[in-house]
């Protein structure tokens, strides 16, 4: 297949692997990238010389065009951005931040910069900074998410009708139905996280992987919007942060009850109780553990399938 995505980032497939904290290191996005679609590494969880390594075991362990993931709230950004320069890598995708900040810096080293938006406002404003493509990532979507709740179905859309650069479909995507589904609508790719996850590469820990796997509709839950909105699994951490809210706490008692490491605790170490649990509504329809190559294949199996069944309608 070849469009806008392909052509941007030079893909075979339309897909882009999230790039998520604790689960998306080199082995993920190395594998992501051999297998036809583009792999992210997570900067949100890696210090600058910890990024550093990811990114050149990365491009020891595949030829093809893999990116950087970038959460731009944190305070080693610059010392981050400088490190990406430095190791040539050519496409960042930036998010929970103002896009102007870097996108040009960027482009003007001749990286090519995709920013994650939750809403129409901030498309528009990311479209304004001069990204390169946008993200819009939709209520169901593991992670930080937007305060508003729109969902992926209606947010696509209400995007598309705004914006004029390319468009890539996030939130509740895990299948090539749901890929087609979000290309009708007007995406012109998909990124892919809580999939991912449960793959052979994630460095997730295997209690986390399990988990993902073994939850059912209805297990995973938005809360602590006062300080980031955030998708979690219930678990003992979840439930102890809604008997928190039944005292109308502060943004401070929120932040004391969530800590340090929270969810490098939960999701790399594998401390099911204690641990933060981020992962999105589509964990329901996820159920094994697979090689990232296999996942890719089955998804654009599904996808050709049901291009087929919808042509039938």
């Amino acid at each position: 297949m070849t469009n806008r995505i392909t052509e941007l980032f030079n893909i075979k497939h339309p897909i882009i692997q999230a790039g998520m904290v604790w689960n998306s290191g080199w082995k993920l996005a190395s594998a992501s990238s051999n297998a036809g679609i583009l792999g992210l590494i997570g900067a949100g969880s890696m210090y600058p010389d910890v990024l550093r390594e990811h990114i050149q075991k990365c491009k020891k362990a595949t030829q093809k065009p893999f990116g950087v993931n970038v959460p731009m709230l944190y305070p080693n950004i610059k010392d981050i951005m400088d490190i990406i320069v430095e190791e040539d890598v050519k496409i960042v995708f930036t998010s929970a931040g103002n896009p102007k900040t870097w996108t040009a810096w960027l482009q003007g080293k001749g990286i090519k910069v995709a920013h994650v938006v939750s809403s129409v406002k901030f498309a528009l404003k990311a479209q304004d900074a001069g990204v390169d493509a946008i993200v819009a990532e939709g209520f169901e979507a593991g992670g930080h998410n937007g305060r508003d709740e729109t969902t992926t179905l209606t947010l696509i859309p209400m995007v598309k009708e705004q914006i004029k650069i390319p468009l890539i479909a996030a939130g509740g995507i895990a299948t090539g139905n749901a890929m087609l589904a979000t290309m009708i609508l007007g995406a012109d790719g998909v990124q892919i996280g809580s999939r991912f996850v449960a793959s052979e590469e994630s460095s997730a820990h295997i209690n986390f992987k399990q988990m993902v796997v073994d939850a059912k509709e209805g297990d995973t839950q938005l809360t602590l919007k006062e300080l980031a909105p955030v998708r979690l699994i219930k678990n003992k951490f979840y439930n102890d942060v809604q008997e928190l809210y039944k005292t109308a706490p502060t943004a401070d008692e929120l932040k004391k009850l969530l800590g340090r490491a929270r969810a490098k605790r939960g999701m790399f170490e594998g401390d099911l109780e204690e641990g933060e649990l981020e992962i999105g509504q589509i964990a329901g329809l996820i159920h094994d553990i697979k090689p990232v190559a296999q996942i890719v294949e089955d998804i654009m199996n599904e996808f050709e399938i049901a291009k087929r069944n919808v042509s039938n309608l």
